[in-house]
């Protein structure tokens, strides 16, 4: 296994959980710059550019690092990783993130996912099917928190809950979603799907779904208490997707959720 972003926060907790698992072997890790000695495994980090030999020899790459970094990654090694399996943990990819993935998967096996957790993978399939029954009669809000350092909002997981949310509806979240209110933001819209964001402290990950009716209130939500549980989901779903023939994949799939 190769592991991209190898020095990061979900790096660094996926390598460890490697480090003690007879079933995996950590081959080589991918960051920005070439760095000497990785402390959980690998001799040295190599950039997306020079990673090539270590590809190869893996048969998963898990991609935990950042937009630019994992572009460079895609560019730099896309004949390495044909017939590779993918896993990517890296969100806000911007407009272009479903075409870049579907690109990928021409060629190998991706599994991209806002959220590894197995309880926020049962949360989105809880959420899509409470819309489902309920209706856009129920007014539908996510709310999220995470740790102050976080630099995009709402949440890849956040937003993931509302393409749920949407696809219970049957509609596209583009044309119901709303961010945050202030000021005089006038009657809310009938089939909005509002979106709230905190951010402070060392906060790992709280999501909640409230859909809210004229007599009763449906609340959904998961609280993340510790990163590890995100690691050990990537790497149920890096055991799983090996071997399989390109396309994309998602956490449902692994889960049996579909």
């Amino acid at each position: 296994m190769v592991l991209s972003g190898v020095t990061g926060r979900m790096g660094t907790a996926l390598a460890e959980l490697i480090r003690v698992d007879d079933g995996i072997e950590l081959v080589g890790g991918i960051g920005r710059i070439p760095e000497r000695g990785c402390d959980v495994g690998c001799p040295i980090v190599e950039t997306p550019e020079t990673a090539g030999a270590w590809i190869r020899e893996a048969d998963v790459v898990i991609d935990f690092s950042s937009p630019e970094l994992f572009g460079r990654l895609l560019e730099g090694q896309g004949d390495a990783l044909s017939g590779k399996a993918l896993v990517v943990g890296t969100t806000g990819l911007g407009d272009g993130g479903e075409r870049v993935l579907d690109a990928a998967a021409r060629r190998t096996a991706v599994l991209p996912a806002a959220n590894f957790s197995i309880g926020v993978n049962l949360l989105l399939a809880l959420a899509e099917r409470a819309a489902a029954v309920l209706g856009d009669g129920y007014d539908a809000e996510v709310l999220e928190a995470h740790h102050r350092r976080k630099a995009d909002a709402p949440s890849g997981t956040a937003l993931a809950l509302g393409e749920a949310l949407a696809r219970g509806r049957g509609v596209s979240l583009a044309e119901v979603r709303a961010d945050g209110r202030s000021g005089i933001s006038g009657e809310r819209s009938r089939g909005e799907i509002g979106f709230h964001s905190v951010r402070g402290g060392d906060i790992v990950g709280e999501h909640r779904v409230m859909l809210i009716g004229e007599r009763e209130q449906v609340e959904l939500g998961h609280v993340a208490r510790d990163r590890a549980l995100f690691a050990e989901g990537a790497l149920r779903a890096a055991r799983w997707l090996a071997g399989k023939p390109a396309g994309r994949y998602t956490m449902r799939d692994v889960l049996g959720l579909s």
